[in-house]
């Protein structure tokens, strides 16, 4: 059977309700978006960014261990960074609000849930979740994943994704609470490594880690000998991010 390819003229042409011109200025805010963040943060390493669920009570365990978490890393000289909202967001940064470095809250602006908690001495606002997430990335040299659903689920699987691939460098990914990630993990080892879609290896990008102060100990560890100061190779990589 032969195809016939349509030629250019051919191809009916579909009105633009928005206009390309209009979609074009659209890359300024883009921009604009990046700068301001990077202004703003460009000042607060070293930094842990601790990802987890906006829906968590201030009661739950989960909140209680996230604010212990956070404070034990923000006196040991960790900025914490996280999403600025509710529920774990606002754990992490109350711990390190009352703790001796920086709370920092990453808000984005969206029609429901999201509302930026009063424990940040830094906060900035996205209006695009890309801009965001690339800032979560940029600064911090470490990363602490508390339970959570959909947006830490791809939180986490984008740093792992950006690790594997060589974009940023290798740093700690730890998950919190054993109990909540032992499904996946699991999951991830017998299905994704035994079918080849990941290399064995790949799994030691990730540690389970419940304590707080073994958290904070398996950060030290990694950079204990060559300091939290990015070499100029790994800046350049971040440039590129």
């Amino acid at each position: 059977m032969n195809k016939k390819i349509p030629t250019r003229q051919e191809v009916p042409v579909q009105e633009d309700p928005y206009g390309s011109a209009r979609e074009s200025w659209r890359m300024f805010e883009y921009m604009s978006e990046f700068v301001s963040a990077t202004e703003r943060l460009s000042c607060i390493r070293p930094a842990v960014t601790i990802f987890g669920s906006a829906r968590v009570k201030p009661d739950s365990d989960h909140y209680m261990q996230t604010e212990t978490i956070a404070r034990k890393l923000s006196d040991a000289g960790f900025a914490v960074i996280s999403g600025g909202g509710p529920g774990i967001m606002e754990a992490a940064n109350k711990g390190a609000f009352f703790g001796k470095s920086p709370a920092v809250g990453l808000n984005i602006q969206l029609p429901h849930e999201q509302h930026a908690n009063p424990y940040q001495d830094i906060s900035h606002t996205f209006r695009h979740f890309f801009a965001r997430k690339v800032m979560f990335v940029k600064y911090a040299c470490a990363y602490v994943i508390m339970p959570g659903g959909f947006g830490t689920l791809d939180e986490l699987l984008e740093v792992l994704t950006l690790v594997q691939t060589d974009k940023i460098g290798r740093i700690p990914i730890i998950l919190v609470q054993s109990r909540f990630w032992e499904g996946m993990v699991t999951w991830m080892r017998e299905v994704l490594v035994s079918e080849g879609m990941i290399n064995p290896e790949d799994m030691d990008l990730i540690r389970v880690i419940d304590q707080p102060d073994e958290i904070v100990d398996a950060i030290f560890s990694h950079y204990e000998t060559r300091g939290f100061t990015p070499s100029s190779q790994e800046r350049d990589i971040l440039l590129n991010l």
